[in-house]
């Protein structure tokens, strides 16, 4: 398995994506942001996306240099349409709209239609933590991607419909960061890709049995993923669907079923608060904290060597890969490598 210093597979990635017609500036948004997914361990949103957006590139699925075009504003809100430009560039610019409205008025709430994928969500939530503010966001595929089935169901209905909330501490900002699905549709892709299969309790077949092998969500009929909680996980799928009625109406995108020809794009919904206006960022950084202590400090189980909080792994995975290389399996180098040479851009070598 090929493995690479990030900084590397960082240049090669952004290398890619200006060969594919798209600015210096942006490809190094784009691919910084991908990599930074693979440090984390979230390999579902890393460079595994880079042959897919080249790709919507070339079809005007995304679109090189998209920017956000303003639909409505108050103080409070914005709506925008982002003319289908790189999720990960317009993300940033929501942050930076919202947040400055949050620190006048307390709250704000922000939406996109035709983004193109924003990829992690964490990245996000995360960056307003970092500046001081708590964020919740959300994301839906505009009612085209659908792949999870409901309680008891056969076939699928909702996205993966992932939220993410970011809060600020005395330290690294708290992040939650979870699909209501019990996986988020890349890391299918991923075993796929590395020809293994995938946990129990992830995905059903056609015919609603449940199965290890991620080759069923190709089949046709395709099999279906389960709300996180499996088959009984009727409070994850109830979060998903109302999340998808929640993006998708108001930002102006599409729930499920969307209608005939529609594209496949991201729609999203931030929402930031400045604890500032609230009850004092001292207020908030001290609950925090007092808050995460506790948790650390519980009594643990045999065999328990400590209490995790929401992003202890991927911090952990990160300081890996920092020192050891980010790998790529299987397929999704071959993948890159194909790609490098179709766009005529050197092969790095690995470690």
């Amino acid at each position: 398995m090929p493995r690479f210093i990030a900084s590397k597979l960082e240049t090669w990635t952004a290398e890619l994506f200006v060969a594919a017609g798209v600015s210096r500036d942006e490809a190094a948004v784009v691919a910084a942001s991908l990599v930074e997914s693979n440090l984390r361990g979230h390999d579902s949103h890393g460079v595994i996306r880079v042959a897919e957006y080249v790709e919507q590139l070339g079809t005007g699925q995304l679109v090189a240099g998209g920017s956000l075009r303003m639909l409505a504003e108050t103080p409070a809100m914005i709506a925008g349409d982002g003319g289908r430009g790189f999720g990960q560039v317009l993300c940033r610019r929501l942050i930076e709209l919202v947040g400055a409205k949050a620190r006048e008025q307390g709250v704000a709430c922000g939406t996109l239609m035709h983004c193109g994928h924003v990829g992690r969500l964490g990245e996000w939530v995360e960056l307003a933590a970092r500046s001081g503010l708590a964020g919740l966001i959300s994301v839906n595929d505009n009612g085209v991607a659908f792949t999870v089935a409901p309680p008891g169901g056969i076939a699928p209905r909702i996205s993966t419909n992932p939220i993410a909330i970011g809060v600020p501490t005395d330290a690294e900002p708290l992040v939650l960061d979870i699909s209501t699905s019990a996986v988020a549709n890349g890391k299918i892709k991923v075993a796929r890709l590395a020809g293994r299969e995938v946990p129990p309790g992830w995905i059903q077949d056609a015919a609603g049995n449940p199965t290890t092998d991620p080759n069923v969500m190709l089949a046709d009929p395709p099999g279906t993923l389960l709300p996180f909680g499996g088959d009984q996980g009727y409070k994850a799928f109830g979060l998903g669907l109302l999340l998808d009625i929640l993006v998708a109406g108001l930002s102006g995108g599409f729930s499920p079923p969307a209608p005939s020809g529609i594209l496949e794009c991201n729609n999203v919904l931030l929402v930031l608060w400045d604890p500032a206006r609230f009850a004092g960022h001292e207020h908030f950084r001290n609950e925090a904290a007092k808050l995460i202590a506790a948790v650390r400090d519980t009594p643990r189980k045999p065999g328990v060597a400590r209490i995790q909080l929401p992003g202890d792994r991927s911090a952990e995975i990160r300081r890996e890969r920092l020192a050891q290389g980010i790998p790529l399996e299987g397929d999704n180098w071959e993948t890159l490598v194909r790609l490098a040479r179709k766009l005529e851009v050197p092969v790095p070598t690995p470690l």
